[in-house]
């Protein structure tokens, strides 16, 4: 066990389950790696607690000791790449733009367009870090935030096929065009970046347009008048890494834009004031939701 929020809250009643037939012993809690999330448990329910990285928080009698911030040596990352999966991850958007709904397994498979299986391991490991509960209505986000956080921290908008284009247009007659063209030849499309959070959260102005397209060919971006270059750029293109990037994407002024979350965690990567803008979304569209 790695200290998982859940697995150390049974964890920890247990502690204390034998703690009342053995008054005289300090029930203490070790694992590998104890996160913030389980230390603060631990803390809660007056429980010591040591992991293998050096984080402890020992008190009884006259004794206090407490060390925190020694990063996990034992990180999981082959966890964590499943967690955050592209088909993973169609999941994760189905619940965080979805927050006040409770989930029935099959009904999240068929809305997230992935199997049963996978909803069911996803509902393990999001149980375990106690970002979901179960209700007798199915199943419900608990923590959103610390969902998106978590996700954020594994995050890049590089994941998808990045194109890199010059236009002496406007954003706004870029933007425009770009729905035309997507609409005559039948594509997928979606504002994101800071093209999006104008339309969503206006904070930061931006002389940049940023979209996914479904498939980016030469004839389409020559229809655009768009120039590739590898620096100087004005436009950026991702072709997704999954078709997920555009659940919950909608119509905004006749042109579509990428759903809050997905404009959110593509903001966090962009230089010049991305984190800000980021911040603004999450602030003002977002938290409200939840």
């Amino acid at each position: 066990m790695v200290g998982q929020p859940r697995a150390a809250r049974e964890a920890v009643n247990q502690l204390w389950r034998y703690w009342a037939n053995r008054p005289g012993v300090v029930p203490v809690f070790v694992a590998p790696y104890i996160s913030p999330e389980t230390a603060e448990i631990c803390k809660q329910d007056s429980t010591s607690y040591v992991d293998l990285a050096g984080n402890c928080r020992l008190v009884f009698d006259n004794v206090f000791v407490e060390r925190q911030g020694m990063p996990n040596p034992f990180s999981e990352k082959r966890a964590l790449r499943s967690l955050y999966s592209p088909k993973s991850s169609r999941i994760l958007r189905v619940l965080l733009a979805n927050p006040g709904i409770a989930w029935k397994v099959q009904d999240l498979a068929r809305e997230a367009d992935v199997s049963l299986g996978l909803v069911a391991n996803m509902k393990k490991r999001l149980e375990d870090q106690e970002w979901i509960q179960k209700t007798e209505m199915g199943l419900k986000l608990r923590a959103p935030e610390k969902l998106l956080s978590g996700w954020a921290q594994n995050y890049s908008f590089r994941k998808n096929t990045v194109r890199e284009f010059f236009s002496l247009k406007a954003v706004a007659d870029l933007e425009a065009d770009l729905a035309n063209a997507c609409v005559e030849n039948n594509l997928r499309y979606a504002l994101t970046g800071f093209s999006a959070s104008a339309r969503l959260a206006p904070a930061v102005r931006s002389p940049r347009m940023m979209s996914y397209v479904e498939k980016i060919s030469e004839k389409f971006t020559l229809s655009l008048g768009l120039k590739e270059v590898t620096s100087g750029a004005n436009v950026t293109l991702l072709e997704p890494y999954d078709a997920g990037v555009f659940y919950g994407s909608k119509e905004i002024d006749g042109i579509i834009v990428a759903s809050p979350v997905q404009v959110y965690l593509d903001l966090r990567g962009v230089r010049g004031r991305g984190e800000e803008g980021a911040a603004k979304l999450l602030d003002e569209v977002i938290r409200p939701q939840w």
